[in-house]
């Protein structure tokens, strides 16, 4: 016994200081402690109700039980057995009714909000509707009212309704963005899911798959991009511009026409099912929705360099990805440079 006492004191400071160093291992963008729209909100406003209830519950429960073990602890002298209270109609009533009436005040606006979440707002008019389809391990992005598709980042403008319409292409992912609302499923079996969200405020917000759906799994990250009206209208005039500029060595441009063509698209040419649409990645917030585009490299890397990284080698950037390795189809060190270099130069007005 004493031996299993002096273990326990050891492993307790240690689980302590464990348990602190994983606190500060979360990313703050991804987190939804940080709500950034009216969706977000009111689900953190549930989780801070919930949480003051406990600590309620908690804070009378201990003071109760401290009371009894003070007021009534054995004295020396005393050998008779206390009085019961055991079936006691009074302490029966009071534990049961005050649970109900907790469950009731928690309950009332966790169906309001519950209720809200679910308007996936497709019959507004003034709503952008966007079909979002999971794929091992990347996002495509739909704009139907528009007629463009993009990949990865997800533009959307500030203060209006995002209608979103869920499928997958292959297994059961789910789409989530924590600054700006829960989960949602895209299922296998066909069956379609439709939710909303907004963001009051321009900034990009990481968005993450929240399923189990393979290796790459933890690396199926994609951005949502909130930008004014105006910024709006000029991306979707950029995106549906009809040019498909070409890399300018016609050598190269055969290459990347051949190898690169052959699954994704450009510019005016139609969406491919099977890989995603290279239109403006210059533009995009990442690489691969992992390898952040970031000139300082604070937080990332150049955008030529995350594509020189991910083309040289695809898999070690996300395992199990389909997409093929180029080097295996042909392509040489040096032509992968100049295709990455093109794309990285690829950018919207």
């Amino acid at each position: 016994m004493m031996k299993t006492w002096q273990a326990g004191k050891r492993l307790l400071p240690m689980t302590a200081a464990l348990g602190l160093l994983l606190a500060g291992c979360g990313r703050e963008d991804l987190s939804v402690l940080r709500p950034q729209g009216p969706v977000a909100e009111s689900s953190y406003g549930l989780m801070k109700l919930s949480i003051a209830i406990m600590i309620v519950v908690l804070l009378i429960v201990f003071s109760i039980a401290a009371y009894v073990w003070i007021r009534f602890r054995r004295k020396k002298d005393q050998d008779e057995i206390p009085k019961q209270v055991e079936g006691s109609f009074k302490l029966e009533v009071l534990w049961t009714v005050i649970p109900l009436i907790l469950v009731i005040v928690l309950a009332i606006p966790t169906v309001k909000v519950v209720f809200a979440a679910g308007n996936d707002h497709s019959d507004d008019k003034d709503a952008i509707k966007v079909k979002v389809t999971g794929h091992q391990y990347w996002w495509e992005f739909e704009y139907t009212d528009y007629g463009i598709t993009t990949a990865q980042d997800l533009i959307i403008p500030t203060g209006k309704h995002i209608a979103f319409e869920l499928s997958t292409k292959d297994v059961l992912h789910s789409f989530w963005v924590p600054s700006l609302a829960g989960k949602m499923d895209t299922n296998p079996d066909g069956t379609v899911n439709r939710f909303s969200f907004s963001a009051p405020n321009e900034g990009v917000y990481r968005g993450k798959c929240a399923e189990l759906c393979g290796p790459s799994h933890g690396f199926m990250e994609f951005k949502v991009k909130s930008v004014s009206g105006e910024a709006f209208d000029n991306w979707v005039a950029s995106m549906k511009a009809p040019e498909s500029v070409m890399p300018e060595d016609p050598v190269l441009a055969e290459k990347f026409k051949s190898q690169c063509l052959s699954c994704h698209a450009i510019g005016s040419m139609p969406a491919s099912p099977v890989a995603p649409s290279l239109t403006g990645i210059g533009s995009r917030e990442s690489v691969a929705g992992i390898l952040l585009n970031d000139d300082t490299r604070e937080d990332g890397a150049p955008i030529l360099e995350n594509l020189k990284t991910w083309l040289h080698d695809p898999q070690s950037v996300k395992p199990g990805n389909k997409m093929p390795n180029p080097k295996d189809m042909g392509l040489s060190d040096e032509e992968i440079d100049g295709i990455a270099e093109y794309l990285a130069g690829y950018t919207l007005d």
